[in-house]
Protein backbone atom coordinates (compact mmCIF):
# COMPACT_ATOMS: atom_id res chain seq x y z
CA UNK A 1 0.00 0.00 0.00
CA UNK A 2 1.54 3.73 -0.92
CA UNK A 3 0.43 6.40 1.49
CA UNK A 4 -0.43 9.71 -0.38
CA UNK A 5 -2.15 13.00 0.52
CA UNK A 6 -3.02 11.09 4.19
CA UNK A 7 -4.93 8.79 1.74
CA UNK A 8 -3.78 4.88 1.68
CA UNK A 9 -4.09 3.99 -1.96
CA UNK A 10 -5.29 -0.11 -2.30
CA UNK A 11 -4.69 -2.31 -5.64
CA UNK A 12 -8.73 -1.52 -5.93
CA UNK A 13 -8.27 2.31 -6.18
CA UNK A 14 -6.53 1.50 -9.96
CA UNK A 15 -8.34 1.65 -12.99
CA UNK A 16 -8.23 -2.49 -14.33
CA UNK A 17 -4.76 -3.29 -12.19
CA UNK A 18 -4.42 -7.13 -13.40
CA UNK A 19 -4.81 -5.66 -17.08
CA UNK A 20 -2.28 -3.08 -17.01
CA UNK A 21 -0.08 -5.15 -15.03
CA UNK A 22 -0.35 -7.71 -18.33
CA UNK A 23 0.22 -4.69 -20.68
CA UNK A 24 3.41 -3.35 -19.04
CA UNK A 25 4.52 -6.63 -18.91
CA UNK A 26 4.00 -7.22 -22.61
CA UNK A 27 6.32 -3.97 -23.69
CA UNK A 28 8.81 -4.52 -21.09
CA UNK A 29 9.22 -8.27 -22.93
CA UNK A 30 9.25 -6.64 -26.53
CA UNK A 31 12.13 -3.84 -25.35
CA UNK A 32 13.58 -6.99 -23.34
CA UNK A 33 14.32 -8.87 -26.69
CA UNK A 34 14.45 -5.98 -28.80
CA UNK A 35 16.28 -2.94 -27.22
CA UNK A 36 16.70 0.27 -28.00
CA UNK A 37 16.81 1.78 -31.72
CA UNK A 38 14.13 0.67 -34.05
CA UNK A 39 11.49 2.55 -35.68
CA UNK A 40 8.23 3.26 -33.81
CA UNK A 41 6.66 0.81 -36.07
CA UNK A 42 8.60 -1.95 -35.38
CA UNK A 43 7.78 -1.59 -31.72
CA UNK A 44 4.38 -1.63 -32.70
CA UNK A 45 4.61 -4.84 -34.73
CA UNK A 46 6.53 -6.59 -31.77
CA UNK A 47 3.96 -5.69 -29.48
CA UNK A 48 1.26 -6.61 -31.50
CA UNK A 49 3.01 -10.05 -31.71
CA UNK A 50 3.64 -9.99 -27.52
CA UNK A 51 -0.44 -9.16 -27.13
CA UNK A 52 -1.20 -11.83 -29.15
CA UNK A 53 1.13 -14.50 -27.64
CA UNK A 54 0.33 -13.46 -24.13
CA UNK A 55 -3.65 -14.05 -24.83
CA UNK A 56 -4.85 -10.87 -24.78
CA UNK A 57 -7.49 -9.59 -27.39
CA UNK A 58 -6.51 -5.89 -28.89
CA UNK A 59 -7.02 -4.19 -31.93
CA UNK A 60 -4.76 -2.59 -33.63
CA UNK A 61 -4.60 1.14 -35.77
CA UNK A 62 -8.37 1.89 -34.10
CA UNK A 63 -10.42 4.16 -36.17
CA UNK A 64 -11.07 6.91 -34.24
CA UNK A 65 -13.50 9.65 -36.30
CA UNK A 66 -13.24 13.48 -34.66
CA UNK A 67 -16.92 14.68 -34.45
CA UNK A 68 -18.60 18.59 -34.17
CA UNK A 69 -21.49 17.46 -33.62
CA UNK A 70 -23.05 15.04 -35.95
CA UNK A 71 -19.82 16.15 -38.69
CA UNK A 72 -17.28 13.89 -39.02
CA UNK A 73 -14.34 16.47 -39.19
CA UNK A 74 -10.77 14.41 -38.75
CA UNK A 75 -9.68 11.13 -38.12
CA UNK A 76 -6.97 9.30 -35.16
CA UNK A 77 -5.75 6.04 -35.00
CA UNK A 78 -5.42 4.58 -31.63
CA UNK A 79 -2.22 2.59 -31.84
CA UNK A 80 -4.02 -0.21 -29.61
CA UNK A 81 -7.26 -1.30 -28.02
CA UNK A 82 -6.57 -3.79 -25.61
CA UNK A 83 -9.76 -5.57 -24.12
CA UNK A 84 -11.80 -2.78 -25.42
CA UNK A 85 -11.02 -0.87 -22.61
CA UNK A 86 -7.42 0.44 -22.29
CA UNK A 87 -5.66 2.27 -24.95
CA UNK A 88 -2.11 1.91 -25.85
CA UNK A 89 0.00 4.04 -27.53
CA UNK A 90 3.59 3.53 -28.40
CA UNK A 91 6.05 6.33 -28.56
CA UNK A 92 9.93 6.11 -29.45
CA UNK A 93 11.76 8.98 -27.53
CA UNK A 94 13.31 9.59 -24.27
CA UNK A 95 10.48 12.00 -21.89
CA UNK A 96 6.72 12.62 -21.93
CA UNK A 97 5.74 14.58 -23.91
CA UNK A 98 2.46 16.99 -22.92
CA UNK A 99 0.76 16.64 -25.89
CA UNK A 100 1.31 13.21 -26.02
CA UNK A 101 -0.51 13.33 -22.81
CA UNK A 102 -2.98 15.42 -24.02
CA UNK A 103 -3.80 12.97 -27.33
CA UNK A 104 -4.33 9.48 -25.10
CA UNK A 105 -6.41 12.08 -22.46
CA UNK A 106 -8.33 12.72 -25.95
CA UNK A 107 -8.52 9.70 -27.37
CA UNK A 108 -9.98 8.43 -23.97
CA UNK A 109 -13.02 11.49 -23.71
CA UNK A 110 -13.76 10.77 -27.40
CA UNK A 111 -14.27 6.98 -27.22
CA UNK A 112 -15.36 7.21 -23.56
CA UNK A 113 -12.85 5.15 -22.02
CA UNK A 114 -10.95 5.12 -18.65
CA UNK A 115 -7.69 3.76 -18.81
CA UNK A 116 -4.75 4.50 -21.43
CA UNK A 117 -1.34 3.76 -21.07
CA UNK A 118 1.32 5.83 -22.74
CA UNK A 119 4.61 3.54 -23.57
CA UNK A 120 8.10 5.27 -24.43
CA UNK A 121 10.58 2.94 -25.32
CA UNK A 122 14.20 4.79 -24.53
CA UNK A 123 17.83 3.84 -24.43
CA UNK A 124 17.54 3.00 -21.10
CA UNK A 125 14.38 1.41 -20.40
CA UNK A 126 10.52 1.61 -21.08
CA UNK A 127 8.86 3.98 -19.74
CA UNK A 128 5.22 4.13 -18.83
CA UNK A 129 2.30 6.58 -17.77
CA UNK A 130 -1.28 5.63 -16.80
CA UNK A 131 -3.25 8.55 -17.92
CA UNK A 132 -6.64 8.00 -16.65
CA UNK A 133 -10.32 9.57 -17.97
CA UNK A 134 -12.60 10.19 -14.92
CA UNK A 135 -16.17 9.81 -17.04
Amino acid sequence: MKKTEGRILKKEDLIYPELSYQIIGVVFDVYNKLGYGHKESIYQKAVAVSLKNAGLPFKEQVYSPVMFGEVNIGKNYLDFLVDGMVVLEIKRRNYFHKSHIDQLHNYLIVNKLKLGILVYFTPNSVHFKRVVNII
